[in-house]
Order: C-alpha cells, then sequence, then structure tokens
C-alpha cells in the first residue's frame, strides 16, 4: 500500500475496482487503517442464502472497534449524509451489491439511474475519506440473458460515474492495487 493516495486529503473520494476475489475489500480497508480518524463501514451486502449470511459473519468478525459498521442495503447516499457530520472516513462495500438491491427494489432503469446519481452525489460530497469499492463487471463475457446484461451496462455506467468523479482510482487484479487516477 501506497503512504501516498488517500491519506493526504482530509476531503476526499477513492474509488477502487476490480473482479470478484481480486483484493478490492483487502486493499480499501488498509488504506482505512491508514487513516486517523473515526471510521464507518457501510455493507451492503444481504443475507439471501445461508451462504451469503456466513460471509457477512465472517466480515463482521474480521472488523473490529475500529469500524462502527452500518449494514445498509438500500439507503447509502441517505446514511453517507447522516455519517458526513460523525465520522472522517467511510469505507463503502460494494457499489455492485447495492445496484442489484436497487435494481431488485426500484421500477424503471429512471429510478435506477436517478439512485445512482444520488449515490455519486452523496459519495463526492462526503465531509471525510469516502472509499467505495465496486466489482469491474466489463471484462468477462456478454451475459447470456437481459436482466444480467442490463445490470453489466447499469455497473458498468455507474462505475465510470464515480471514477469520473474520484480523486484516485485503484485497480486490483491478484491482490495487488495498481493506481489508474
Amino acid at each position: 500500500m501506497s503512504k501516498a493516495g488517500c491519506m493526504l486529503m482530509v476531503h476526499k473520494l477513492c474509488f477502487i475496482t476490480g473482479g470478484a476475489r481480486s483484493g478490492k475489500s483487502s486493499f480499501a480497508e488498509k488504506l482505512a487503517l491508514g487513516l486517523a480518524g473515526r471510521r464507518a463501514y457501510i455493507a451492503t451486502a444481504q443475507a439471501l442464502d445461508a451462504e451469503m449470511a456466513a460471509k457477512i459473519e465472517k466480515h463482521r468478525k474480521d472488523r473490529d472497534a475500529a469500524w462502527d459498521t452500518y449494514e445498509e442495503p438500500l439507503a447509502v447516499a441517505e446514511l453517507l449524509a447522516k455519517l458526513s457530520r460523525t465520522h472522517g472516513i467511510v469505507l463503502l462495500d460494494c457499489l455492485t451489491l447495492w445496484l442489484s438491491n436497487v435494481m431488485a427494489h426500484t421500477d424503471g432503469d429512471g429510478a435506477v439511474v436517478n439512485r445512482s446519481d444520488e449515490l455519486v452525489k452523496a459519495a463526492k460530497g462526503f465531509g471525510g475519506v469516502c472509499i467505495a469499492v465496486s466489482n469491474e463487471v466489463g471484462l468477462g463475457i456478454v451475459p447470456d440473458n437481459p436482466l444480467a446484461r442490463k445490470f453489466r451496462d447499469f455497473a458498468g455506467m455507474l462505475n465510470q460515474r464515480v471514477a469520473q468523479e474520484a480523486d484516485e482510482v485503484y485497480f486490483t487484479a491478484s491482490g495487488i492495487p495498481v493506481r489508474i487516477k
């Protein structure tokens, strides 16, 4: 982990992307732990099956008292605004899980775009350092069904928006983060 990066500014948006199990979350946690201040961890996953419930529980146990954990699958923009008054660092993990939650609970493409815009604005406007994690879904094959293609397209657009607004962007592969912006 570089000593440069998210550690130098009081108000900053850092975006970390990469494939599944590429080391994104571990890198994001190391960045956040390198900062002084009250830390919040926003987890967007939902325990919809036993495997995910076990994964969430493992993550809960891995985080220690250095974190205030908030499990919020949908109202992340609102939570970021609230935490901006109380926390200097927030780690949002992850945007793609949040997006799938929004797509499942929102009617129409326009509503998904609006919710995405709200989230990007809230992340950029966070009063401290916001570290956002997202899966890069555009490196694989074209999905074989319309819903999966729609998710890929929305995720790609959301990732591009966050990356454009971010002060720093990292891509992780095989546990190695590479700064790309």
